[in-house]
């Protein structure tokens, strides 16, 4: 295998692995977000979260954590979902 195939698939397994947590979280009432959440903030997720993937709770943590660095499309739409439940978003 040629290293660029290694990275291909290395990439693709990391997309299907925060494709399935976002799955996962959108089921869990405590951790669920959009659909427009999941693609604002997938970018974000790998640049600031992607050690943490697979591990939910640790991704939702970390993207609390990097709120004020996310892009203002994510933590608009994540901003917007936490206030439809009733839930503040700390600056």
């Amino acid at each position: 295998m040629t290293a660029s195939f290694r990275r291909t698939i290395r990439q693709a397994g990391a997309v299907l692995a925060f494709a399935a947590a976002m799955t996962v979280l959108s089921a869990q009432p405590s951790f669920a977000f959009s659909a427009e959440a999941q693609q604002m903030c997938t970018t974000d997720a790998f640049r600031f979260c992607s050690s943490d993937i697979p591990n939910i709770p640790a991704i939702t943590a970390c993207m609390f954590k990097h709120r004020t660095e996310l892009s203002s499309g994510c933590r608009a739409v994540m901003d917007r979902d936490l206030a439809g439940r009733g839930k503040v978003a700390a600056n």
